[in-house]
């Protein structure tokens, strides 16, 4: 039965994928052994529920039904796991938050560690990605909750804001932007290193840029901030990041702040959750957790 659920699952996340290649990527598995398994469950259904293409791989009329079925299997599989918690209580079960990158990496892990502390009787995972991806975790029922920033594109969450955080703009040292206070338009011949399409700071950043009328600038795509803060470390350009994601590097003088003359961009955290699921009571310990935090944890 165990091997039958993870056939079933790599069929959906095939069709999901639109391809081979791309679930395996998504499954950390090998092409061929994702190709294998497929073949497998065919053989053992004796009917085809892939169509290979060149451009990808689509369901057949058969596949559409099973992956249908399975999507109904695993979400009674998950209902069955709610019921069970329900049962332990505090006492035991797993609590699997996802955090948008920046959020996931600074701010998750002391919420999480705070959590622990008062339950330790709850395993705890954190998954860390872009929006999109956090999302899709969510939506899918990867992960019970999330921490994101603003609203969510997917109407089938549901967001409660529970922290405000500020945006600062940050340069190399070095930078002659920094130890003076400086207008928007002194800015239109640098360089602005911006993080990858689907991200939220991505979009903050695009917004901060119009306001600053700004939209023509050098723009680089780099991915996550640590990148972003090491480019502008070695004076590749100038970027737009959270406070917290730069306060370290600000305290150590690896990186100075650019002042300007203007409101500082912020942006409001908010805890997500899919609008029809019961949650768990670790997941409901957590959840009131994170509402009675006033302020960033240190």
């Amino acid at each position: 039965m165990a091997m039958s659920l993870n056939r079933l699952a790599i069929l959906v996340q095939v069709v999901d994928s639109g391809g081979f290649s791309a679930a395996a990527r998504a499954l950390y598995m090998s092409q061929p052994a994702v190709s294998s398994q497929i073949r497998a469950l065919e053989g053992s259904l004796g009917v085809q529920l892939v169509e290979r293409r060149p451009d990808g791989a689509r369901p057949t009329p058969a596949g559409r039904e099973v992956v249908a079925k399975a999507r109904m299997v695993f979400a009674l599989l998950e209902e069955i796991s709610r019921c069970a918690a329900e049962y332990r209580g505090l006492e035991a079960g797993q609590l699997v938050v996802a955090g948008t990158t920046t959020v996931g990496t600074y701010l998750v892990p002391r919420l999480v560690a705070e959590f622990s502390r008062q339950v330790p009787g709850v395993s705890c995972q954190i998954r860390v990605g872009n929006e999109e991806v956090v999302e899709g975790w969510l939506v899918d029922g990867e992960a019970g909750l999330g921490l994101a920033v603003d609203t969510p594109l997917d109407e089938r969450l549901t967001a409660e804001p529970v922290l405000e955080e500020e945006m600062v703009l940050v340069a190399a040292p070095d930078s002659p932007l920094t130890g003076r206070r400086i207008g928007p338009a002194e800015l239109a011949e640098q360089r602005f290193l911006l993080r990858e399409a689907g991200s939220a700071t991505r979009r903050l950043q695009e917004q901060a840029l119009a306001g600053w009328g700004l939209t023509e600038v050098d723009r680089w795509d780099l991915w996550g901030p640590d990148t972003l803060k090491e480019a502008a470390r070695h004076g590749l350009g100038i970027t737009l990041l959270s406070d917290h994601a730069t306060r370290y590097e600000l305290e150590h003088g690896s990186l100075a702040r650019v002042e300007l003359d203007v409101p500082a961009p912020s942006r409001t955290i908010s805890l997500l959750h899919r609008t029809d699921r019961t949650l768990t009571p670790p997941e409901r310990a957590f959840a009131a957790l994170v509402r009675s935090v006033r302020e960033w944890p240190p």
